[in-house]
């Protein structure tokens, strides 16, 4: 599956021309070579953002502790099993089973 051979790979480029059209192939790298140099610089910038941010440690705030009242035990309910209602079966239901 990994192994694609000369022959493959030619048919695929057929494939896409024909589907895309030869007209829209330089353009279409155009755009995702532009694509691709915004997301490089995008995720050089966060890892820059992180990089300044690493060494400012801040204490963690402590919030006071709230007790909350203790919970009301509620009674159990009895639920009863669901069962559905039993299938009439009339004498052209019978027929048409048979």
């Amino acid at each position: 599956m990994g192994n694609l051979g000369p022959t493959e790979l030619i048919i695929i480029a057929v494939v896409i021309i024909l589907l895309f059209g030869a007209k829209k192939l330089p353009d279409m790298a155009r755009s995702l070579g532009k694509s691709a140099k915004i997301f490089k610089a995008e995720t050089k910038g966060l890892r820059d953002q992180d990089a300044d941010d690493a060494p400012v440690q801040q204490q963690p705030v402590q919030q006071p502790v709230q007790q909350l009242p203790p919970a009301q035990p509620q009674p159990p309910v009895q639920q009863q099993p669901q069962v559905a209602p039993p299938i009439e079966q009339t004498t052209q239901n019978k027929a048409a089973n048979n």
